[in-house]
């Protein structure tokens, strides 16, 4: 077996890691689907369906949500990775998608908050959700913001 120098893990342990990371996040999301969030969802998460930016098949994210108006405010933080989350290339690729939350379907376009937005955004962000703060100091990139606008 191959060990990457870089990440001194093996391809194989990474493929699997990767798998069990979507078996997990698809059961997540079976259950959630299933009982309108009363399992594995409380007051601030919701499921995001993205197209896949190069397979065109819907991608569903379990994600912390707050709401901001009529909107619905995501963080494409991928837990302070060097890299954006898959999730927030998609949308960058094509900003409709849908959410759910609980029982409620919504269809929604995505943009990312533009700086005056994120800073009042980003405020609400370090007073109540810290560890989006963390993930900020872990990271080089600047976590981008995303508003979803629920469509008319």
């Amino acid at each position: 077996m191959a060990i990457d120098s870089q990440t001194k893990q093996s391809k194989p342990a990474g493929k699997f890691a990767q798998r069990l990371q979507h078996f997990f996040t698809q059961t997540h999301v079976s259950f959630y689907r299933r009982t309108n969030g009363k399992v594995g969802g409380g007051k601030s998460l919701l499921v995001l369906t993205t197209t896949g930016r190069k397979s065109g098949v819907e991608r569903d994210t379990p994600l912390f949500f707050f709401p901001d108006g009529e909107n619905f405010i995501i963080i494409a933080s991928n837990g302070g990775a060097p890299k954006h989350p898959t999730w927030w290339l998609n949308l960058q690729s094509n900003p409709k998608a849908k959410i759910q939350i609980r029982s409620r379907v919504l269809s929604v376009t995505a943009r990312q908050a533009d700086a005056e937005e994120r800073k009042r955004l980003w405020e609400i962000i370090s007073e109540n959700y810290k560890n989006f703060v963390g993930y900020q100091k872990r990271t080089p990139r600047e976590i981008p913001v995303v508003i979803l606008t629920p469509d008319a």
